[in-house]
């Protein structure tokens, strides 16, 4: 199988972002093209079509590479939790939970394995693969039982090209550095420049410095692109899931940034509407008074609760209910409710008894051990509006005693919608423009604010594929992918 993986000198250096143009460049030259990442630690999950969990990011780039994502495509997926431990999802499903030192004494043999059968999987279906590194592969204090980088591309024996964020700054010594400390040096065959703003000619003196020093080509200098309208893969990118309106009188969008916020995702529909502004918040100070206040998903449900409670977030919402609009989506959803239990700590904190926000009234939520993983779709109405809505659940939580629903799922209801407060587990709930639109409206009409037009823009994996096969010497990468043959 045919191949390339991208490392970076850092994290959020745009791997996963480079891996989705590179899935759909070579999906439109007709290439059976699939994306991996070995190891994967994000809360912001991807539900398959059999309902099981890998990183959001290989979700994305199995779209991007216009095919079904399946586990093979990110056997491991490391979910953090309070306490210093993460959840280990293995092939979709979640075997147990694991400190890091226990993880890497007791996992790294099972690790293997597991990417050595996903790759033979892949190797079974496609002709190219496209995979994804994680962090830096210069993590001397890693490296002898690492899962994520140099081991893989051994494996996969594919080559490498090495990405730094010049956003960052320090970007020469970022490569430099990286390229004198990582083992297997060898395979890497190319540089990117990712994030580079202004006039790509100032940066030519450093390219040839690069390729001069280092004897490696640069393959590209990739232009920042703001709005490119792609999902991000963890807590990295919420900087980006943020906006300032220029339309004056805009809605006032305040998102609570829990300590444990996952799925944070779900917001980022909200970037294309004009007339809204998106503000995260950390603290009840910061609030004021907003037209909508949403409380995102999260890792650690009443950890997070009493987080916001002890800050007196309570108090805020029942001031706010009945003139802003308060949305709950999954583990925010069920912080809404009268009261919560966790005996066993399912959900990271066990409490027999946790007193909820009460802005749902009679809902209870008892967290159990099997976790409800499964796409849904269905119908929402908001006033005369209706639109179809799709999405996936991914909680340990079962809620019981809601009276007034939101989504009608065709054989069953889910979430509640009252007086101003909605609350759904449903992840992507926002993603259909005609949910936005009908939600906003009566916001909107309140506001005097007139309902945008929106004209049918190019696909976002066209539009972000073009913008870097155009700033990148597409047919070298072609020779390093073939060379390997």
């Amino acid at each position: 199988m045919r191949g390339i993986m991208i490392q970076g000198t850092s994290s959020d250096v745009g791997k996963s972002m480079l891996c989705t143009a590179f899935c759909r460049i070579l999906s439109d030259q007709g290439v059976k093209v699939a994306p991996f990442k070995s190891q994967n630690m994000s809360n912001n999950s991807y539900v398959t079509i059999l309902g099981e969990e890998i990183g959001r990011a290989q979700g994305v780039q199995a779209e991007a590479a216009r095919t079904i994502a399946t586990v093979d495509m990110n056997p491991i997926l490391l979910k953090p939790e309070s306490g210093m431990k993460s959840q280990v999802v293995l092939f979709g499903k979640k075997l147990e939970t694991m400190d890091g030192m226990d993880y890497r004494a007791q996992f790294y043999e099972k690790g293997l394995q597991a990417i050595d059968k996903a790759l033979t999987n892949l190797a079974g279906n496609f002709t190219h693969i496209v995979i994804e590194g994680a962090g830096s592969p210069a993590e001397m204090n890693l490296n002898d039982r690492e899962l994520v980088n140099m081991t893989v591309a051994k494996r996969a024996d594919v080559p490498v090209v090495l990405v730094a964020d010049i956003e960052r700054g320090g970007v020469f010594a970022s490569i430099v550095g990286t390229l004198a400390l990582i083992p297997e040096k060898e395979r890497i065959k190319g540089l990117i420049i990712n994030k580079f703003r202004g006039d790509a000619k100032l940066f030519e003196d450093g390219v040839r410095f690069l390729e001069s020093y280092t004897g490696i080509p640069v393959l590209g200098v990739i232009p920042y692109m703001d709005s490119h309208e792609i999902e991000q893969e963890d807590s990295l990118g919420v900087g980006a899931v943020q906006q300032k309106s220029v339309i004056k009188g805009a809605i006032d969008l305040v998102v609570c940034k829990h300590p444990y916020v996952s799925n944070f995702t779900d917001i980022e529909p909200f970037l294309t509407e004009r007339d809204v502004t998106v503000r995260w918040v950390e603290s009840v100070e910061e609030i004021g008074q907003p037209d909508i206040i949403l409380l995102p998903g999260t890792k650690s449900t009443i950890a997070d609760l009493r987080f916001w409670k002890k800050q007196g977030l309570d108090e805020k919402l029942k001031s706010l209910s009945g003139d802003t609009w308060i949305v709950g989506l999954c583990g925010g959803f069920q912080m809404l409710a009268e009261n919560l239990s966790d005996p066993h700590g399912y959900d990271g904190v066990a409490v027999k008894a946790e007193v909820g926000f009460g802005l749902v009234p009679n809902m209870h939520v008892r967290f159990e051990k099997e976790k409800m993983v499964r796409r849904q779709k269905g119908i929402v109405k908001f006033e005369a509006l209706e639109a179809q809505v799709i999405g996936y659940e991914i909680h340990h939580g079962r809620v019981t005693g809601i009276e007034h629903w939101l989504i009608d799922c065709g054989d069953s209801v889910e979430g509640y919608y009252r007086d101003r407060v909605i609350g759904t587990h449903l992840h992507g709930f926002f993603r259909d423009r005609s949910c936005r639109t009908a939600f906003l409206a009566p916001i909107r009409k309140q506001k005097n604010l007139p309902i945008p037009v929106h004209e049918k823009s190019e696909d976002p994996f066209d539009r972000w594929a073009k913008h870097v096969k155009n700033h990148l010497d597409w047919q070298k990468v072609t020779e390093i992918m073939e060379a390997n043959q």
